[in-house]
């Protein structure tokens, strides 16, 4: 690995990018974006730019040799207008500027949410290929920046890897849901899969982001094979944790995915 390497986390001051920021920062310079610092350590290193400014962003990229792409609205229960501002408009205007100052590689938090029909039906399993299906408009925000990071490859030749992330947490028990289980993605297989973005060769793709729980239903193939992702965790490996088998996967609300 390029140790010298200088990444921009954007949205580094949530639950991802602080785990982010803390699993890389012996690995690479992480230049730090958000909104609202975490820590009194964070305050005094952290970048502000409104991402639905472009004048503002374009300082952030000096030197940088891969975006992070976090920031924007993350839950799935989002409405219009802060996916339109956040996660159309600000990618758009993250993508420019990374395109403006030369940037080598962009890493997209995409969202299993692009799939989500999929889950919701319980059509599964769900492969990196099929037609995307969002089940919100946080959903089809997600599909709106794969494709936009697809255009900005093939246009402009920027690497672009989108990680449709599955449910990121500390602690996979803190929910009951089988399929949030399913989908769990450890904090230490976030800093894997995030790393191996960074660094593989291949120059772009989509593949899913998440642990190696045994209850899974979304192929890690070419994640494990393009990225060389490999996952260690699973939430059944947990203090506690007792997985109920049902042939087929457990059955989805009609609702899914409120309150995920």
């Amino acid at each position: 690995m390029n140790s010298t390497r200088r990444i921009l986390i954007t949205g580094a001051t949530g639950g991802v990018g602080a785990t982010l920021v803390e699993g890389l920062q012996d690995e690479y310079e992480i230049i730090q974006h958000g909104r609202t610092a975490r820590t009194p350590e964070q305050e005094k290193v952290l970048r502000k730019a409104d991402l639905t400014e472009y004048d503002s962003i374009l300082p952030l990229m000096d030197g940088v040799d891969t975006v992070v792409h976090l920031a924007g609205a993350a839950s799935p229960e989002s409405e219009w207008d802060s996916v339109l501002s956040a996660n159309i408009i600000g990618l758009r205007n993250v993508l420019e500027a990374a395109r403006e100052a030369g940037v080598r590689r962009f890493v997209y938090a995409s969202s299993n949410h692009a799939m989500g029909m999929y889950d919701r039906h319980e059509q599964w399993p769900v492969y990196p290929h099929q037609i995307p299906s969002g089940d919100s408009l946080y959903g089809v925000s997600k599909i709106f920046g794969e494709a936009l990071g697809r255009y900005y490859h093939e246009q402009y030749g920027i690497d672009f890897i989108a990680l449709r992330i599955g449910w990121m947490s500390g602690d996979p028990l803190e929910a009951d849901a089988e399929l949030l289980h399913a989908m769990w993605l450890s904090k230490g297989d976030t800093v894997r899969v995030v790393r191996a973005a960074i660094e593989a060769e291949v120059t772009f793709g989509l593949y899913y982001a998440i642990s190696d729980n045994p209850n899974r239903r979304w192929d890690l193939t070419n994640t494990m094979l393009e990225l060389g992702y490999r996952p260690q965790d699973a939430w059944t490996d947990e203090p506690g944790a007792t997985e109920h088998v049902v042939e087929g996967g457990e059955d989805v609300p009609d609702t899914w995915p409120e309150g995920s």
